[in-house]
């Protein structure tokens, strides 16, 4: 996985969209202890930044070194390379520790995992009973009526290039495997929609189309995603000049949940 995303670390690190407070506020008033958080397939650390602002100490890991290059750099971050498969001693040495860790985080890289593995893990490291475990994506980007049909045809374009994984997205996590609980007064594990906002010219916005891993794989088989008569229409439906801003939203889908009693696999 890390490889789809090594060759356009800048641009991912560039244009990837924040997320809202409200998605942290929700998220962490779920955790009873602010001490340490365990942030997977962080990239460029958008997710991290933020959870060091509440948690003592996070550790933020990704299998990329290229990814990480490009990471927000803060004194309660430590940013850690891993491997894809990760062993239970590499988990200890390189994470945390058994049971001692109030949140962990995956920000729209969950779909990419071997999840059997990972959930393992979580079971592992998460402090019980209220340790909190907090996955979510964002889909396609929204602008306007005129955009979004240009969009949605070079999306339906892209489709031949995309792992088979990103389905996961497109159906909102709604089908991905999450053998949790839910976690304190709520009576489900998601998803639970939420919106991140993002003022972006029509450079930016390509810039975000080519920081895809389905752009860089199309390259590679000599496709290019972004042709010139598709330029020319978003030029036309952005509104006549590219360093226009606008509002480009992206839906939010978060799944959470907390270890039960027993072992899930």
């Amino acid at each position: 996985m890390a490889d789809l995303f090594d060759k356009q670390a800048k641009e991912y690190s560039m244009t990837r969209p924040t997320y809202p407070d409200e998605l942290f506020l929700f998220i962490t008033s779920k955790t009873p202890n602010h001490d340490l958080v365990w942030d997977v397939g962080t990239g460029s650390g958008q997710a991290a930044v933020r959870l060091a602002e509440i948690y003592k100490k996070v550790v933020a890991t990704d299998t990329s070194s290229q990814q990480l290059a490009f990471a927000i750099k803060n004194q309660n971050i430590r940013y850690q390379q891993t491997s894809t498969n990760m062993s239970k001693s590499e988990l200890e040495r390189d994470v945390a520790k058994q049971e001692t860790v109030d949140l962990i985080t995956v920000a729209q890289t969950l779909h990419w995992f071997d999840l059997t593995t990972f959930y393992q893990h979580v079971n592992w490291v998460l402090r019980k009973p209220h340790g909190v475990l907090a996955v979510w994506c964002y889909t396609t980007p929204e602008v306007d009526d005129s955009v979004d049909a240009i969009f949605q045809l070079l999306y339906k374009e892209s489709a031949p290039y995309w792992d088979p994984a990103r389905k996961l997205i497109d159906d909102k996590y709604e089908s991905i495997h999450f053998p949790f609980q839910p976690v304190e007064g709520m009576d489900h594990t998601g998803p639970y929609r939420f919106v991140t906002k993002s003022l972006m010219d029509l450079d930016m916005y390509f810039t975000y189309i080519r920081s895809w891993s389905a752009y860089q794989t199309a390259r590679s088989k000599n496709v290019e995603l972004l042709r010139e008569e598709l330029v020319d229409e978003f030029k036309r439906a952005w509104g006549g000049s590219g360093i226009i801003r606008k509002e480009v939203r992206y839906p939010i889908y978060l799944m959470m949940g907390r270890v039960g009693d027993e072992v899930h696999h």
